[in-house]
């Protein structure tokens, strides 16, 4: 049971992200929620990169194959993660100060010329 636990973290990270954003009632609020759903990746990520007694996968001191070492390709992973999140965070931000300047509101059922 403790192998699966990350994996349940994940998924119920992620779900609780997508409920914030099905009822979310402000556009600030749900690019919050679209976060901590990106946040479920890292917790992803993590889980399948972990390996029990892992070290970094930096051969200076040992020699390769003497020990397990975790995948650096999902730290790789990870990291440009987090890179893409931030990116899309402020991205929506900037939109969302743009709609604010322009409609006066951040709440999506008052944006009703935006339908169309």
């Amino acid at each position: 049971m403790l192998h699966v636990l990350p994996y349940l973290v994940a998924v119920w990270v992620f779900l609780t992200g997508c409920y914030g954003l099905a009822t979310s009632r402000n556009l600030i609020h749900a690019i919050g929620c679209l976060s901590v759903c990106q946040a479920a990746t890292y917790v992803l990520l993590l889980a399948v990169g972990y390996r029990r007694g892992g070290t970094a996968p930096v051969f200076s001191d040992i020699a390769p194959g003497s020990r397990p070492v975790v995948d650096p390709v999902v730290q790789a992973l990870a990291l440009t993660d987090v890179v893409v999140g931030a990116t899309v965070t402020a991205l929506l931000l900037a939109l969302v100060i743009q709609i604010a300047k322009r409609h006066g509101t951040v709440d999506p059922d008052e944006l009703r010329e935006l339908r169309g």
